[in-house]
C-alpha cells in the first residue's frame, strides 16, 4: 500500500482502462474501474470514502487527506500464464502472448551480425546498391547505416514487417522482441486487424510491459532460447518506458542526423503476394524519389535497404521489387529463390503418400497452400515488372491498382491456378423427369428458348422430339452445353465425382474412390456428351451442338462472345431456330444462357412492350428488384442505365416464372443467399455463403453490362467482341473499379470484406474442396 499526505486538496485519479489492439477496453477492467475514475475533494467539507480493497480510501477532515491505492487495481486487469508447469507464471501481453527474442543466432546463416551489424546482411549480385538484412538491434542498425553512409549512399530504408516489434534495453543496446502465441513460439503474429496500425499496437505493448514491470519490482520475463528453454524465462529490467523502444523510434530518429536517409514502413505478408495497395505504396515512394526518376544519373542511385525478421522471404521479395529488371530473381537469390521455393513445395506435396495432420490441418493442404502462395508471389512479380516497363517511362501516371483494373484478364489468369474436376448432383426441382425424361426442362413463354439439366441420351432424344414435333416444328436446334465439368455417360447414366459440401462427405468420397480404384467396373456403353449428340444428328439434321463452358455461380467471365456468335450463326441459318441450354442441374448457368439468348433475340426481333413496375410489398422487396447500392451505382454510370437494367430484369422474369429460389430467380437468390450467412454454423460456411452471394450479384451485373454492349455495338453488328468492349470501353469508364469494390455496402463495410476484391473473389471461384491427388502441373 502506498500512502501520501498533503495539506492541499488533490484529485485522486486512477489510470484509465488499457485499450488493447482492437480498440476496446477489457470488460473486467472497465467494470472494476468505472465507479471511481476520478474523485474530487473539497477542502471545506469532511468526507469519508471507504470501498473494497481495490478502491482508493480517502479520509479528509478540514486539513488532512489520506489516499490508499492498491497495486491490485492493476493486477485484476491482466492475465498470467506460463510455457510449462516447471516455469514461473508471469503476465501475458494482450492477455495471450509471450515476448520472444526476435532473431535467434542460428537464423544468421550468412554470419554477418558481428561484422555488419545485422543478420544475413547482403547486397544483390551486380552493381545495384540494393541491400537486404534481418532484424538488427539498435546498435546494429546504426552500424549498418554508418557503413552505407561511408560509401557515399543516399539511403532509403524499408521495414517490410507486418508484425509488432519492440526493443528492450539490454546491457548497452536495445534488442528486438516480438509477441508470440504459446502454441507456436517460432511464428510471428500476422493477419492483424486491417484498421489496427502496427505502430499503435507497439505503443500499447510498451505501455503493458511497463505496467507489468511496475507490478513485479521492475522485472519482466522474456524468452531467448525457444529451442531447448535453457535458463528460461530470462529476467529483464524495465524501470521506465524509455527502457522500451518501438520500431518508429529506432528507424525514424536517424533522419535528424542523416539528411540523406529516409525511412518507410511497408508491411508485406509472410506468404503469398502483396495486395495491390502495397504495390501502390511502393510506387508512390519511387515517384517521390527524384534520384530514381527517368533520365537521372544511374551511377548515383540511392541505396535501397530492406529488412524483415531474418532477412529471407519478405526481404527477398522487396529486393526483387527494388531491382526492377528481368533477372531480378537470379540477382537476389543468395538467401531465397522464389522459383526454387515453388519447386520444393511442389516436390514435398507430390511426395506425400498417406495424408496426415500437421498443426491441426492436412499435410497435403499445407503444402498445396505453400505451393500456391509461392506461385502467386512469382506471378505478381512478373506482372509488376510488366507494369513498371509500361509506367516508368510515363512517370507512373497510373498506380498499380488502377493498372490491374485495366488488365483484369490477369485476375482471370490468376484464378486458374487451382483447377480441378467437379460435377454437381441435379435434383429434378421442376418435376419434368417423368414427362420429358429430362430434369428441370422449361421454356420461356412465347420464345424458342429452353433450359434443362444435363440430359442422358434418352432424355436428349425426348427433348429433340418435343421441339421438332408437329406443334413446334423447329427444323433447326442450337443446343449449348454450359458445363465446364468432365462428364461421361456409362450404362445410360452420367458418371462423375460430385462436389463435396463438408468434411464428412469429403472423407466418404475419398473412401469410395479408393475402393473403386481397387475394383474393375464394367460398362456396356460409355459415351462422351459429344458422342451422344453425334448419334442424334442422324435423325435430326438441323441439330447443332456447342460446348461453351461457363463457371458455376460466378459471372461467365467475358466469354459471352461465344454464346453470341453461336446464336448469330444459328439465326443466319434459320430465323426460327430453337435454342436449348443445359448445365449440371438446369438452374444457374442455364438461366444465364437463356437470358443471354432472350436479350439477343430481342435485339434481333425487337423488344416487347414492358408493363409498369408492380408495387411489391414483401420483405427485402427493394433487393428482390435488384436495387442494390452497387447495382444502382453501375446504373448511374451506364448510358440509359435504368433501361439496361429493366430489360435484364424482364428477361430474368421471363426465364423464372415464379419468384422462388427453388426454381432459381437470380435477383432473389442474391439476397436470400446473403441472408443465410447469419445462420452459418462455421466461419467457413459463412465465407462460402458470402462468396456465393457476391458471385450471383456479379453475374447479375455482367448481364446488365452485356445488354449495354448489345445496345451500343448494335450499329456495327457487334463486330467488336464483348471482351474487347469491356477492356476498351467499360474499363476506361470505371466498371472494373466498381467490380473491385463489389459487396453489400448496405449491410457491411467493404474494407472488412476481402472478397469484395476482384483478385480474391475470382481466385476463390476455382478453389475446390477435393483432396489433392496426382501431380501439380
Amino acid at each position: 500500500m502506498g500512502t501520501t499526505a498533503s495539506a492541499a486538496p488533490q484529485p485522486v485519479t486512477v489510470a484509465s482502462p488499457l485499450v488493447h489492439g482492437n480498440g476496446m477496453a477489457n470488460s473486467r477492467q472497465s467494470l472494476s474501474m468505472s465507479p471511481f475514475q476520478t474523485v474530487n475533494i473539497h477542502n471545506n467539507k469532511a468526507k469519508s470514502i471507504i470501498t473494497n480493497k481495490v478502491a482508493p480510501v480517502v479520509i479528509t477532515y478540514n486539513c488532512r487527506q489520506e489516499f490508499q491505492i492498491h497495486d491490485d487495481i492493476l493486477k485484476t486487469n491482466y492475465k498470467v500464464g506460463r510455457i510449462s508447469d516447471t516455469m514461473p507464471e508471469h503476465y501475458l501481453v494482450q492477455g495471450e502472448y509471450f515476448m520472444v527474442q526476435d532473431v535467434y543466432s542460428k537464423a544468421d546463416v550468412l554470419n554477418t551480425t558481428g561484422s555488419y551489424g545485422a543478420p544475413n546482411f547482403r547486397q544483390v549480385k551486380g552493381s545495384y546498391p540494393l541491400y537486404g538484412m534481418g532484424q538488427p538491434s539498435l546498435n546494429g542498425f546504426k552500424q549498418v547505416l554508418q557503413r552505407l553512409q561511408a560509401q557515399g549512399h543516399e539511403v532509403i530504408f524499408f521495414c517490410v514487417r507486418e508484425e509488432p516489434v519492440v526493443f528492450l534495453h539490454k546491457d548497452d543496446d536495445f534488442v528486438p522482441y516480438t509477441p508470440r502465441r504459446k502454441e507456436n513460439l517460432h511464428e510471428n503474429l500476422h493477419g492483424l486487424e486491417e484498421e489496427e496500425l502496427v505502430e499503435g499496437l507497439e505503443l500499447t505493448i510498451r505501455k503493458e510491459l511497463h505496467d507489468f514491470a511496475k507490478l513485479n519490482e521492475n522485472i519482466f520475463y522474456v524468452y531467448n532460447d525457444i529451442e531447448y528453454f535453457k535458463d528460461e524465462p530470462q529476467k529483464i529490467s524495465i524501470t521506465c518506458e524509455e527502457d522500451i523502444h518501438v520500431t518508429e523510434e529506432v528507424y525514424k530518429r536517424p533522419m535528424f542526423t542523416m539528411p540523406a536517409y529516409r525511412y518507410y514502413r511497408l508491411p508485406l505478408p509472410m506468404e503469398g503476394a502483396p495486395l495491390e495497395e502495397d504495390f501502390d505504396a511502393f510506387v508512390n515512394i519511387l515517384r517521390e524519389s527524384t534520384s530514381l526518376s527517368l533520365g537521372h544519373d544511374v551511377s548515383r542511385l540511392p541505396a535501397l535497404l530492406f529488412s524483415c525478421q531474418v532477412g529471407v522471404g519478405r526481404t527477398n521479395l522487396a529486393m526483387i521489387l527494388g531491382t526492377l529488371v528481368d533477372q531480378a530473381i537470379a540477382l537476389c537469390s543468395e538467401m531465397h529463390n522464389i522459383k526454387e521455393a515453388i519447386y520444393e513445395n511442389r516436390s514435398k506435396l507430390e511426395g506425400i503418400g498417406e495424408d496426415y495432420q500437421i498443426q491441426g490441418s492436412s499435410t497435403k493442404d499445407y503444402f498445396l497452400n505453400r505451393t500456391m502462395q509461392s506461385l502467386e508471389r512469382y506471378f505478381y512479380l512478373i506482372v509488376f515488372n510488366a507494369y513498371l516497363h509500361e509506367q516508368y517511362p510515363l512517370a507512373f501516371v497510373s498506380n498499380f491498382s488502377q493498372w490491374m483494373c485495366c488488365h483484369t484478364w490477369l485476375y482471370r489468369l490468376l484464378a486458374c491456378m487451382d483447377l480441378s474436376e467437379l460435377s454437381c448432383f441435379a435434383p429434378d426441382v421442376l418435376g419434368t423427369l417423368k414427362e420429358m425424361k429430362a430434369v428441370n426442362f422449361r421454356r420461356v413463354p412465347k420464345m424458342p428458348v429452353y433450359g434443362v439439366a444435363q440430359p442422358t441420351s434418352e432424355a436428349t432424344g425426348a427433348v429433340l422430339a418435343h421441339l421438332t414435333d408437329e406443334k413446334r416444328k423447329h427444323s433447326h436446334v442450337l443446343w449449348v452445353n454450359l458445363q465446364e465439368e468432365l462428364v461421361l455417360e456409362g450404362n445410360s447414366a452420367f458418371q462423375g465425382s460430385y462436389s463435396l459440401i463438408n468434411d464428412e462427405t469429403a472423407q466418404k468420397w475419398l473412401e469410395v474412390t479408393l475402393e473403386q480404384e481397387k475394383q474393375m467396373k464394367m460398362f456396356k456403353s460409355c459415351l462422351t456428351v459429344q458422342e451422344i449428340f453425334n448419334q442424334h444428328k442422324s435423325t435430326h439434321q438441323g441439330l447443332v451442338y456447342k460446348r461453351i463452358p461457363l463457371p458455376d455461380c460466378s459471372a461467365p467471365r467475358e466469354e459471352f462472345d461465344k454464346l453470341l456468335e453461336a446464336m448469330k450463326s444459328a439465326l443466319a441459318e434459320d430465323s426460327h431456330s430453337a435454342f436449348v441450354f443445359n448445365c449440371s442441374n438446369g438452374k444457374g448457368r442455364t438461366t444465364t444462357g437463356m437470358v443471354v439468348a432472350i436479350l439477343t433475340l430481342w435485339h434481333f426481333n425487337g423488344f416487347p412492350e414492358f408493363a409498369d413496375d408492380e408495387i411489391v410489398s414483401v420483405p427485402d422487396a427493394k433487393y428482390t428488384k435488384g436495387e442494390f447500392e452497387v447495382v444502382m451505382q453501375l446504373v448511374r454510370l451506364l448510358p440509359d442505365g435504368h433501361r439496361m437494367k429493366r430489360e435484364v430484369d424482364m428477361a430474368l422474369d421471363s426465364v423464372s416464372e415464379t419468384m422462388t429460389p427453388m426454381h432459381y430467380h437470380l435477383r432473389e437468390v442474391i439476397i436470400s443467399t446473403y441472408r443465410q450467412i447469419k445462420s452459418g454454423k462455421t466461419e467457413k460456411d459463412c465465407q462460402q455463403l458470402l462468396l456465393k452471394s457476391l458471385q450471383y450479384l456479379e453475374r447479375y451485373i455482367y448481364l446488365i453490362l452485356f445488354n449495354t454492349y448489345l445496345h451500343l455495338e448494335k450499329k456495327n453488328s457487334w463486330q467488336r467482341s464483348f471482351t474487347l468492349w469491356m477492356e476498351q470501353v467499360a474499363a476506361r469508364a470505371g466498371v472494373y473499379d466498381i467490380l473491385n469494390q463489389l459487396g453489400f455496402s448496405e449491410f457491411e463495410n467493404l474494407r472488412d470484406t476481402p472478397l469484395a476484391r476482384l483478385r480474391c473473389r475470382w481466385k476463390q471461384q476455382n478453389i475446390q474442396s477435393l483432396p489433392f491427388r496426382g501431380e501439380f502441373i
